[in-house]
């Protein structure tokens, strides 16, 4: 297949607010269509195929990763990003999520917003005339997975298939576990949570997991014991008390997850692979979830990672503001010298 041609050259959806919202074929069309684009970038070319194009950027949390990647994003290709900060807006305060979804999709050609709680970005969108993207809310985190995913494919265990790939997220079971879960799945991985009773992975994760096992091969399921660990590709971690855990004392946490849970060396030979590679959606507690000596370790891609929010957003702007298979037919022309 062409590399260049997308399966899917409009979204199925309008929104981008879930994964677990598209099949395979499309999020690999989002995914192929950041990688291409990067390479594009990175190699000295120029992109405008979001000329005059505007994202409006709403925040009811503080954000350096998902602001900056979608920012630079619509720089990148010619268009421009607003950063309406917590508190900066109207929103939810003296207007109605509705309203503001309103008066935003007269004025923007997409939104994208990070929301204390997933019904909101669920309401931005119902009300919005434009696509909208979930900048992450309580239950998931669908730009840092497209990221994941394409930080994965760069760094590919030599000679395996998909189904010999197994990727194992260790401590809370967050909304990147839960988006991890999800996708890895969806490409026909093997996905283990590995955390304690009391903070696994929802039965409703696992059951979308097995659906797409079903349909993909691979595997899904939640384990506590350290064996669980061994065979690992991919070892993932995320902060034990993060920004929906405000209402819990670290040292609840810490007695919870330190130190079966915290990737540090020792886990990491656990899993009997010297090639294992460490990811992080960061920022990173150092040496609460995981050791300075991992995370800025040899086998640590938590900073390509990182990069990678970048590609995803490039991705996924075009992708769903329509655009993608055009910057695609540039990009190859431009290569073929056309």
């Amino acid at each position: 297949m062409d590399g260049y041609v997308l399966t899917h050259k409009i979204p199925t959806h309008k929104d981008f607010l879930d994964t677990a919202d598209f099949d395979q074929s499309e999020m690999l069309d989002i995914i192929n269509t950041a990688m291409i684009v990067r390479d594009f970038i990175k190699s000295g070319g120029y992109l405008n195929a979001m000329f005059h194009k505007s994202l409006a950027m709403i925040f009811e949390q503080k954000s350096t990763r998902t602001r900056v990647s979608f920012e630079v994003a619509m720089e990148q290709l010619g268009g421009h990003a607003l950063n309406l900060a917590p508190g900066a807006i109207q929103l939810g305060k003296h207007e109605t999520i509705e309203d503001t979804a309103k008066v935003l999709g007269r004025m923007c050609d997409m939104l994208m917003s990070r929301v204390d709680r997933h019904e909101s970005i669920e309401a931005l969108a119902k009300y919005s005339a434009v696509p909208v993207i979930n900048g992450m809310s309580d239950r998931v985190h669908p730009t840092q997975g497209v990221g994941d995913m394409i930080t994965i494919f760069d760094h590919w265990p030599a000679g395996k298939n998909p189904q010999d790939v197994k990727v194992v997220f260790v401590g809370d079971a967050t909304q990147v576990c839960n988006t991890l879960c999800e996708m890895t799945t969806k490409m026909g991985m093997n996905f283990v949570h590995y955390g304690p009773e009391g903070h696994k992975i929802s039965d409703e994760w696992l059951n979308i997991g097995q659906r797409n096992v079903s349909q993909y091969g691979g595997s899904c399921m939640w384990s506590d014991d350290p064996k669980c660990l061994e065979g690992a590709d991919f070892i993932y971690t995320d902060v034990w008390y993060g920004l929906y855990d405000k209402e819990t004392p670290k040292e609840v946490y810490m007695a919870e997850f330190y130190p079966k849970y915290q990737v540090n060396d020792e886990l990491m030979t656990a899993t009997v692979n010297p090639n294992c590679k460490f990811m992080h959606c960061l920022p990173a507690s150092r040496n609460e979830e995981v050791t300075d000596s991992v995370l800025d370790g040899p086998n640590s891609v938590a900073f390509d990672e990182a990069e990678n929010r970048l590609t995803a957003q490039r991705g996924l702007v075009l992708y769903f503001g329509k655009v993608a298979q055009l910057t695609l037919d540039y990009i190859k022309q431009q290569k073929e010298g056309k």
